[in-house]
């Protein structure tokens, strides 16, 4: 339990640095701006998108995704694979793993501990972590339907990304109930879900009081 405990902990500070990669804020240095002074001033993928349009949305997007995918995937196909750890401890560690990088990305401290809100990191978490069932493979397949659906009827970016973060618990209790370690990876894919609702704190008291700004509006601040 204890060699268990220290792995965890290192594959979260290794996450943890491969998410103070901010994609985002290097693309806008290449553009010859610093992203945090402009639009919502976070350096995720849809103020990248809206402030440096499609190629520095996408180079923001295809940055993030390969920073989370590295070390998860490193830990879930070699790690883990390596050590013959059966399913639900080597998704525990590949949680651990993906948690580092959305807590990286969201507060890296070079800048301050100011970074994106995490979402795209989170979906990228998600597809490393439970791509090895039918069961994860349907959980991812929902959320993308989701997120897709609710952006394009609602054209409420922040509102389709509060909704696929629940992927994580739902897919913990689906897949993992009858695990042993159930109680730590449900706690896990909470936090998950905690840190994407504490980021978008904004964003929820603008859809409450219907001040929220939709995806294509022009307005000084942006979401993101």
């Amino acid at each position: 339990m204890i060699q268990e405990a220290l792995f965890a902990f290192l594959f979260l500070v290794i996450g943890y640095g491969f998410g103070c990669f901010s994609t985002g804020y290097f693309v806008g240095k290449m553009n010859g701006t610093d992203i945090r002074s402009q639009g919502s001033g976070n350096i995720g993928t849809t103020n990248a998108l809206r402030t440096m349009g499609a190629k520095g949305g996408g180079l923001t997007f295809a940055g993030d995704l390969l920073k989370t995918f590295i070390p998860t995937l490193a830990v879930r196909f070699l790690f883990c694979a390596y050590m013959g750890y059966p399913a639900d401890l080597t998704y525990l560690f590949t949680l651990f793993a993906g948690l580092g990088v959305v807590i990286g990305h969201n507060f890296p401290f070079y800048l301050g501990f100011k970074g994106g809100k995490g979402i795209a990191v989170s979906a990228a978490v998600i597809v490393a972590s439970s791509s090895d069932s039918a069961t994860g493979a349907a959980m991812i397949g929902i959320g993308l339907l989701v997120f897709i659906l609710v952006v394009g009827v609602t054209r409420y970016v922040s509102l389709g990304s509060l909704l696929v973060v629940w992927c994580f618990p739902l897919y913990t209790v689906l897949r993992y109930r009858d695990s042993g370690y159930f109680p730590v990876l449900l706690s896990i894919s909470i936090v998950f879900l905690g840190l994407a609702y504490i980021k978008h704190a904004g964003n929820i008291r603008r859809l409450l009081n219907g001040t929220e700004r939709k995806l294509g509006e022009k307005k000084e601040k942006e979401n993101s």
